[in-house]
């Protein structure tokens, strides 16, 4: 689970560490009234406006309209994800560049031309800086004033989601709104899943072998659409949830199950297949790989379904049917 900048800031600012006084609101009315009573009546002579999104490359990246995507102007210039203030009204300044990054749509390095939508936003006090440094775990931006004061400039926080049962009060800082869809639906299925750019969706089980999956996929011509482990337990349930969401991306034209039967026999999985087919409509090719205990009896079940599999034995085989069913010549499952 990662969070945004202002709630790892809070976070730090529990544990002793040095952070600027900010805080986050939803609306540009909201920003220009706290740049006034928190800053500019305590005598703040400059303030930054940041864009709270789950991205980096903020400070350079470019705010668009989402419906148009015309380039979002202020005085004049592309409004950026992060802005500072030292002139003019700051309080007026902070609700103009907040009207213009709040419901519009933030393109950085980060989040390619997709961009997103920035739904909330960072009212901080200014900070001269001396020094930079990054110290941290990973990396998290360490400043130093000229006063010789240290600073975290910045944070960027992520949590280990096998981790959240010992901190279950951290689970109201989630936004949801920040995540793929897709992988918002897995997790309530528990399936591991994680949405890529790729044309071909892959159904495994074991991380592993999900790696050599993606690898045979880049092999074979295509590009992987999705990371998604159905673990040990590839049952009816899970094959047909994990179907329903690959068939959720537009984008995929292929799909490749990768299945290596040990804890769970492969003419279980195979039965499963077909079952799960039953519930979720697959209109694009599906190439099946079942390895381990009973694959020879599951391919045999698969060939004698009447559906159009593409049944591979070896991994070689598969990346041969997935180059045929790319080039157009298999014929759905």
């Amino acid at each position: 689970m990662n969070i945004h900048e202002y709630q790892a800031k809070e976070l730090l600012r529990q544990y002793g560490v040095p952070v600027l006084r900010g805080k986050a609101v939803f609306s540009a009315v909201d920003a220009g009234a706290v740049a006034f009573t928190d800053f500019v009546a305590q005598g703040v002579s400059a303030i930054v406006v940041k864009a709270q999104i789950h991205a980096g490359g903020r400070g350079k990246g470019i705010v668009h309209d989402p419906s148009s995507n015309a380039v979002i102007e202020v005085d004049g210039k592309p409004l950026r994800g992060v802005t500072v203030v030292t002139s003019g009204n700051l309080a007026d300044r902070a609700y103009q560049i907040a009207d213009g990054l709040i419901g519009n749509k933030l393109v950085t390095i980060q989040t390619g031309e997709e961009g997103k939508i920035v739904r909330r936003v960072l009212i901080e006090e200014g900070c001269r800086i001396e020094h930079e440094y990054y110290c941290s775990i990973l990396l998290n931006p360490l400043v130093t004033t000229p006063e010789g004061d240290f600073i975290a400039l910045d944070a960027k926080v992520g949590f280990d989601d096998n981790a959240e049962y010992r901190h279950p009060e951290w689970a109201a800082l989630r936004d949801i709104e920040e995540e793929d869809p897709l992988e918002v639906e897995a997790g309530k299925h528990s399936l591991n899943y994680i949405k890529l750019d790729g044309n071909v969706g892959c159904m495994v089980n074991g991380a592993g072998l999900a790696m050599g999956t993606m690898d045979i996929i880049q092999l074979a011509g295509g590009r992987p659409a999705n990371f998604l482990d159905v673990g040990g337990g590839a049952n009816v349930e899970r094959i047909s949830n994990a179907f329903r969401i690959m068939m959720s991306d537009p984008h995929v034209e292929a799909v490749l199950i990768n299945i290596f039967g040990g804890i769970v026999r492969c003419d279980r999985v195979a039965n499963g297949i077909l079952e799960a087919l039953k519930i979720v409509d697959v209109k694009v090719p599906v190439i099946v790989r079942l390895d381990g205990t009973n694959a020879e009896e599951a391919r045999e079940i698969l060939r004698k379904s009447g559906l159009n599999f593409l049944v591979a034995a070896t991994l070689q085989e598969a990346a041969e049917k997935v180059t045929e069913a790319l080039t157009g010549s298999a014929v759905n499952a």
